[in-house]
């Protein structure tokens, strides 16, 4: 049978294709109206999205065709499929096959090279009915060809707080191995609620319709996590910055003016810390396996205006300060998720993402710090969803 739209979790749509279905995390209109080839890239890859079924199947098969990007020269981990059974992972499926685009970082070239499509099986469930959670690839698009199990499937009935988080590439996973490890997802497994991730590699640039499209959104809890792109484009000075994050969390409010809402500023990353975009890759680590990625501006150009992201942490927290007559809007300084300290332990291997082992620990400290004791998310949701 083919995949049923009721099944995945954590879209704006499907797509019918030829093959099959294809997940979007940003509506159409959003497609439509700015069709940046790297916005679309990662919005078409489904971080965060689920197909999550009921079924007393002992054993299953889910077709998928992957398309993903690589680089010439570069060593980037295949995107993986986790199967959970009753909240137990059962499967972590590592994708072969699938379209390939191949990027010549040196000279801009591309070449697209087609695959076959790819089979997660999953076998020896015990007897009894269970809930299916499968959590697609953060870091390779796929078409959801066909689902095959030797018993009847069903929509899944849990009715689950929903959190919709915006944030970079860090949120959609950069750097994590697993689709059920990028950090937000391990923040939203321990905290037992439905993810939207809006985490966009390359592309949090306070942009007007992520607002619309997080205002329109289902939710019980939003966070936004903004400056780290704008500062590797060096798409902004101070003074456009902060009215431009104004607007966008006005927007927000205007669908969901009581909503908790959770700003969140960069992570610690040394090459911005004191130092302006544009970031760049830097060309000695070109066909070492080991992209790197290095700040081109200099520091004393802060004061003509451009950011940094202790510059960034600094207005981020004013701004919440000064909008203080919004009682459900919080700040999280984003060094106490990943600062100086872990970055000595826990080096970004790339100068810019986190490690493996880095998500599960942003993961963990966030569900700590929001959805437990007094966090902005720890109270149950007032009047459900919007």
């Amino acid at each position: 049978m083919q995949v049923r739209p009721e099944f995945i979790r954590g879209v704006a749509e499907v797509e019918v294709t030829p093959r099959g279905i294809r997940p979007h995390r940003l509506p159409a209109w959003v497609r439509e109206q700015f069709p940046d080839g790297q916005l679309l890239s990662m919005e078409n890859q489904p971080s965060g999205v689920r197909v999550v079924f009921r079924t007393a199947a002992s054993a299953f098969d889910l077709v998928v065709h992957p398309t993903r990007i690589a680089y010439v020269g570069t060593d980037r981990p295949r995107g993986r499929i986790d199967v959970y059974a009753d909240g137990g992972l059962v499967v972590r499926d590592v994708l072969d096959g699938g379209d390939r685009f191949e990027v010549d970082l040196a000279s801009g070239d591309s070449t697209l090279h087609p695959g076959p499509a790819h089979t997660t099986r999953v076998s020896g469930l015990p007897e009894g009915r269970h809930r299916i959670e499968v959590w697609l690839p953060h870091n390779e698009s796929v078409e959801l060809v066909e689902l095959r199990a030797d018993a009847p499937v069903e929509p899944d009935d849990v009715d689950l707080p929903q959190w919709v988080h915006h944030g970079s590439s860090i949120s959609q996973g950069s750097n994590a191995l697993a689709p059920s490890e990028i950090w937000p997802a391990v923040a939203a497994r321990r905290a037992g609620v439905e993810l939207r991730n809006l985490g966009l590699g390359g592309s949090a640039f306070v942009d007007p319709f992520l607002a619309r499209v997080i205002r329109d959104a289902p939710a019980d809890y939003v966070s936004v996590k903004l400056g780290i792109n704008v500062v590797n484009l060096d798409g902004m000075r101070l003074r456009v910055f902060v009215p431009a994050v104004h607007g966008f969390l006005d927007t927000i409010r205007d669908g969901h003016p009581d909503v908790p809402l959770l700003l969140i500023s960069p992570l610690f990353c040394g090459i911005h810390e004191d130092t302006p975009g544009p970031g760049a890759i830097d060309p000695a680590s070109i066909g070492t396996g080991q992209v790197r990625f290095v700040a081109t501006g200099t520091p004393h150009d802060v004061a003509l205006g451009r950011l940094t992201l202790q510059v960034i942490r600094r207005e981020l927290r004013s701004l919440v300060e000064r909008r203080a007559a919004d009682r459900n809007l919080h700040f999280l300084d984003g060094t106490s998720l990943y600062g100086a300290t872990d970055a000595a332990e826990l080096p970004l291997p790339d100068g810019l993402h986190p490690s493996p082992e880095a998500h599960q620990r942003i993961g963990a400290r966030f569900a700590e710090y929001a959805f437990t004791g007094t966090g902005p998310f720890a109270r149950p949701p007032a009047g459900g969803v919007a």
